[in-house]
């Protein structure tokens, strides 16, 4: 009995490679000072480091379906 694959890349982790880049862009702009006018919180030091560290983690989570599914599109044995 063949197994059937999927034809097209994991959704969700297409989603959340995108999420990650978000919060990556939004990680550097507060840390460039523009989250000053946005609210207080936003203001602090630690605030850009985190989504920056938030994004890397989003990106790199996403990551993990897409290889596997590439990884299984390629397995040929059987």
């Amino acid at each position: 009995m063949t197994e059937a694959r999927p034809k097209s890349p994991p959704v969700l982790a297409s989603l959340m490679i995108v999420i990650g880049a978000l919060c990556t862009i939004f990680g550097l702009a507060l840390m460039a000072g523009l989250g000053a006018d946005w609210h207080p919180l936003l203001a602090t030091d630690g605030a850009g480091i985190v989504m920056l560290v938030s994004g890397i983690a989003l990106a790199g989570s996403g990551a993990f379906p897409l290889v596997f599914a590439r990884l299984a599109a390629g397995d040929d044995t059987q």
